[in-house]
């Protein structure tokens, strides 16, 4: 019976666990984040590159490569060859020289105007009538063009239009002159006909004359170019096969242009045979990226359950894995796809510290190692990277990233952990370079060039998103954590002289509780900066309070017992009111809350009690008693003991420390006695480092200076 009461119990024990792990009324919107992190990263890890080997040209192949499929690449080399054969059958491309023809033209309108008997042969033309066809001569004639038999078969071949071609021998004499053909001018006189502008005896004389002389023909370059290209460019891209298993590249062969495109042919030839979209592929992936997800679920559930807790920390952290691989996905396509080859340059893409960075600031360093091993098995097993260099590049630079950004206080910052992370991976990269090369060459300059260039990236990037993130999902960063501690905020202002017992007050307790958080790993920024504002709301009434009553009157003397409690406890909810009108972080809300968790205003309970007879029973004790919750967070519970412990240390007539560890030892008895601590998740281990720090702090707080004897 009795050990199916302890089943019992455990079962319940652990239904409960559950119910907090899956948010209680939040599971909708976790069933909803899971479903879609998944669909992304099977995505991400489905659709992903084909491997290939990186070579560069001109070097030496480090291993032979052997074709892994059938295909065909386009041979640009076979395809140059045959553009080149297809123009070698076209020749020169002449014309007239436009000189010649101006200087003949020039000297015949002399002869007209000095030998007029051509008046008696043309009786009917007038001179204006020969320059006008003159004029239309010149044109004709330097319009009509020259060249070989071939080359004028090889134009009527593609399709070339010949009109104004004529055909000339095959090779001229750069310094001789030509008749030109007969046809030429037969061509001409047609032309010169159209329209009945001109005589036809006119035409005949001018032709005569122009015929019998010998023309000096000069080489068309700019035609002659045009209709190579022309020709070329019919010429089909010529596609040479490749077999499985035969030998793209032995070891050692130069690299040359004509290997990458074989590689990338396979490539392409690879990742069509995939088949990315047949459902049982589709399902492996899915399979694949569930058992990541939940190996890292079952992690965090057994050493940082207090994250699977919040959804909000949860969808954060989805978040910031989403967008790394995004910018991953972002770098490979410019890295494979841009026409410059930029894999040839950036070989190492370093990505991981860009989540590390983000995560380690906005949740914090042992969330941010975890994620990091995470997105080293999701990145090294998808993007077409050399994993080797990849992951332990990745993995010191992420490292470095948490090492120095635990303890982020200012944004600018960032840039200096980026640049010590690029210091850190240096000798990593000398080392690769080393080891492949056997010696410094160009590429150790690519790298350090890469390398700087993505760790600038992370820096801008992650100093745009912090306030963005912090935004979104209410996070309190060490930087904002410094921003809250200026005492130009308003509320602090105002405190300090408002209520300024109460100002020193916080002061003193800030500084206790950071000490007592660091002691136990917990966040001491935070517990000083939030103390600061814990007790706003006696801004309301400062002189209720004892800290701020300067004269020896108490004005508690004037009220009840139980109004004197309703005043003071009225500091939390006027705090709180006070807190979300002046839009404090809801950390800073919770602390406000949370400070005296559920505790008795014993002091005023006492009176009541006493008041009454001495009768407990006719005093109800929920009046005195805070309206909570109780500490829900280590940093709350450390402020509740730091506030009780600063207060009661004023009272103490001997100050030493065997009399405050003593007073420490009994008040957190008394807390956890009544149950403040229940939910806040301090071990009895880390309770008594944090009473061990309040004791020093308060020793160094209430510390004696020697009594200066009078002057006399």
């Amino acid at each position: 019976m009795q050990d199916q009461h302890i089943d019992d119990g455990r079962s319940v024990l652990q239904k409960k666990r559950w119910r907090e792990l899956l948010g209680g009324n939040q599971i909708a919107k976790r069933v909803i984040l899971a479903l879609s992190f998944l669909i992304i990263l099977t995505c991400f890890l489905h659709f992903r590159e084909v491997r290939m080997e990186v070579l560069e040209i001109g070097t030496a192949a480090p291993r032979y490569v052997i074709s892994q499929a059938d295909f065909s690449f386009l041979d640009e080399e076979a395809t140059q060859t045959l553009k080149q054969e297809a123009v070698r059958d076209i020749g020169a491309i002449f014309r007239v020289d436009e000189n010649q023809v101006s200087a003949f033209r020039r000297d015949f309108e002399n002869s007209l105007i000095d030998h007029p008997g051509w008046r008696n042969e043309l009786p009917r033309t007038t001179f204006e009538e020969i320059y006008s066809l003159l004029e239309k001569m010149d044109e004709a004639l330097l319009q009509k063009r020259f060249a070989d038999e071939r080359t004028l078969s090889n134009m009527r071949a593609h399709k070339i239009p010949t009109t104004d071609f004529f055909a000339v021998p095959q090779v001229l004499p750069a310094s001789d002159s030509i008749l030109l053909p007969h046809s030429l001018w037969v061509e001409v006189k047609q032309q010169l006909e159209k329209g009945g502008q001109f005589h036809s005896e006119t035409i005949d004389y001018i032709i005569k004359i122009f015929s019998r002389h010998s023309w000096k023909l000069q080489q068309d370059f700019t035609l002659e170019r045009s209709i190579r290209q022309t020709v070329q460019s019919e010429i089909s891209d010529r596609y040479t096969p490749v077999d499985a298993g035969s030998q793209i590249i032995k070891t050692g062969q130069k690299v040359s242009s004509r290997h990458l495109a074989i590689l990338q042919a396979m490539k392409n030839a690879l990742a069509m045979s995939r088949n990315l979209f047949a459902p049982l592929k589709l399902l492996g992936s899915a399979l694949i990226a569930l058992s990541l997800i939940v190996a890292s679920l079952l992690y965090l559930s057994y050493f940082h359950r207090e994250l699977l807790v919040s959804f909000q920390k949860m969808l954060l952290l989805c978040t910031i894995l989403v967008l790394t691989l995004v910018l991953a996905k972002t770098a490979e396509y410019l890295l494979l796809y841009h026409n410059t080859n930029l894999i040839e340059v950036a070989r190492f893409p370093l990505l991981i510290p860009f989540a590390a960075l983000l995560i380690c600031v906005l949740i914090g360093p042992k969330i941010a190692m975890v994620a990091s091993f995470f997105l080293l098995t999701v990145l090294g097993s998808a993007l077409a990277v050399d994993y080797i260099p990849f992951l332990l590049l990745n993995f010191f630079g992420a490292l470095t990233t948490i090492l120095f950004a635990r303890r982020l206080h200012k944004r600018k910052k960032v840039f200096a952990v980026c640049g010590k992370v690029w210091l850190s991976i240096v000798p990593m990269m000398l080392a690769f370079n080393l080891a492949d090369k056997g010696g410094l060459s160009f590429n150790f300059g690519a790298d350090l060039v890469s390398a700087f260039a993505f760790l600038a990236i992370t820096a801008i990037v992650s100093v745009g998103l912090l306030p963005i993130l912090e935004s979104l999902f209410h996070v309190m960063t060490d930087m904002t954590l410094m921003e809250y501690m200026d005492p130009d905020h308003e509320l602090l202002r105002r405190l300090s002289l408002e209520a300024p017992g109460t100002y020193q007050h916080c002061l003193v307790v800030g500084n206790i509780s950071e000490v007592a958080a660091r002691a136990i790993g917990a966040n001491g920024l935070f517990c000083r900066v939030a103390t600061l504002y814990h007790d706003i709301g006696k801004l309301f009434n400062p002189h209720y309070f004892t800290e701020n009553q300067l004269g020896g009157f108490n004005i508690h003397q004037l009220l009840t017992p139980a109004e004197s409690t309703h005043v003071i406890i009225a500091h939390v909810p006027e705090g709180e009111a006070l807190a979300r009108k002046h839009h404090l972080p809801q950390s800073f809300i919770d602390v406000i809350r949370e400070h005296h968790g559920t505790t008795m205003v014993y002091y005023f309970y006492c009176k009541q009690v006493e008041q009454m007879g001495g009768d407990v029973t006719k005093v109800n004790e929920r009046i005195f008693r805070y309206p909570g919750p109780k500490p829900r967070s280590k940093e709350s519970a450390i402020i509740m003991i730091a506030d009780t412990v600063e207060a009661a240390s004023r009272s103490m007539d001997e100050v030493t420390e065997e009399a405050i560890a003593d007073m420490v030892d009994k008040l957190v008895a008394e807390k956890a006695e009544d149950g403040q601590f229940d939910e806040c998740q301090l071990t009895f281990e880390e309770l008594g480092r944090v009473k061990k720090a309040i004791v020093k702090a308060l020793m160094v707080t209430r510390h004696l200076r020697i009594k200066y004897p009078d002057r006399r």
